[in-house]
């Protein structure tokens, strides 16, 4: 899962993301122009890891993992002003999902680049940015299907007439302020525009960044738009706790009365915005967490693994996590029945402990 921060520059975007990565990048390094993104990959928080791997006593174990990615800032009128840079373009476009640094502390040693903090102008403005892009998308797209359609064959023309049309539909809902993933698409139309990278089709978090003195009482800001979610967070505080060893961070969490820290909040918001979830394995050689999309049939999961796993499914053997945990252990959980054996269409929940039996 590929997560790109972006926002408006000096919304704290590399100071969040030093919080949810543990990292030391340099904070003014986009403010002197660079372009080149701030990567990092992080475990994914999963307590059941651990459990099982008391029980299992495996040579590794291994958690899901995330990667985030923060770009240059986005700034206000790039869209009307020629679009956003195409390198910026190329890096948020590859991503999931969007998390949205919008800034909410006062510091009169930051400098704002509209000269004040305000929420809802700023979140606009992103959006309205990323609109831009996407209705650039649009405009080309359009020209080169209209300078095509009369040419085709029947059949081709039909196909081209139908995107062209979905295309139109689309222009005129992000024209009058609605974003791609607010505009309900049956599944032939979401299949047709998978391969736009529609920058207001991605799900998006929106990380509300605060200061100390609002910890105890954030601000309470409505985000109405489809597979979205609003966090939180005071990315700076957040920063120096990332710094520290958990123990000491706990310390000072408990302090400012922060109960969470923010990665794992923002994990957990990102996974539920992606429809996403991990089934577990286990073994005296690893347990492991694989990331699918929940609704994901055995065979499908199977392949998360490995494609030959996918491509010589048998069956599963499959018990819930809390199953095995009350039993404490493989073999007890198949004396109580708690261990299925499940086929190709069986819909994998989360936390379930599978094993795959496959021939190639």
């Amino acid at each position: 899962m590929k997560i790109a921060i972006i926002g408006l520059p000096n919304s704290g975007k590399t100071t969040v993301f030093n919080a949810l990565t543990r990292g030391t990048a340099e904070t003014t390094a986009y403010a002197s122009g660079q372009l080149e993104p701030n990567v990092a990959t992080v475990k994914v928080p999963d307590p059941r890891l651990a459990v099982l791997a008391r029980m299992f006593n495996p040579k590794k174990t291994t958690p899901a993992d995330v990667q985030f990615v923060d770009v240059g800032g986005i700034s206000s009128g790039a869209g009307q002003g020629g679009g956003l840079p195409p390198a910026l373009l190329n890096y948020i476009g590859g991503a999931d999902a969007l998390l949205h640094v919008a800034r909410a502390f006062e510091d009169d040693d930051v400098a704002h680049p509209e000269g004040s903090v305000n929420l809802a102008r700023d979140v606009e403005s992103v959006d309205l940015e990323l609109a831009f892009s996407d209705m650039a998308i649009i405009e080309r797209r359009l020209a080169k299907l209209n300078a095509e359609i009369g040419k085709m064959s029947s059949k081709d023309r039909e196909q081209r007439i139908v995107e062209r049309d979905l295309l139109v539909k689309l222009q005129g809902e992000l024209e009058s302020g609605r974003l791609v993933r607010d505009v309900e698409l049956n599944d032939d139309e979401a299949r047709l525009l998978r391969g736009y990278q529609f920058l207001t089709a991605k799900p998006l978090l929106l990380v509300l960044n605060i200061g100390e003195a609002q910890i105890k009482s954030p601000p309470d800001f409505a985000y109405a738009h489809r597979q979205s979610d609003v966090v939180a967070l005071a990315g700076k505080i957040e920063a120096e706790l990332a710094q520290l060893d958990d123990d000491d961070a706990q310390v000072f969490m408990d302090d400012l009365g922060i109960s969470e820290a923010a990665r794992d909040r923002v994990i957990a918001s990102s996974y539920n915005l992606l429809g996403l979830m991990s089934f577990l394995t286990a073994g005296p050689d690893e347990v492991r967490a694989w990331t699918i999309r929940r609704a994901t049939p055995a065979t499908e999961a199977a392949g998360a693994i490995h494609s030959d796993i996918q491509r010589g499914f048998i069956r599963a053997e499959v018990v819930a996590y809390d199953d095995l945990i009350r039993a404490g252990g493989m073999v007890e959980a198949k004396k109580q029945g708690t261990v299925r054996m499940e086929g190709k269409t069986y819909i994998v929940k989360d936390g379930d402990v599978c094993h795959f039996l496959f021939n190639v």
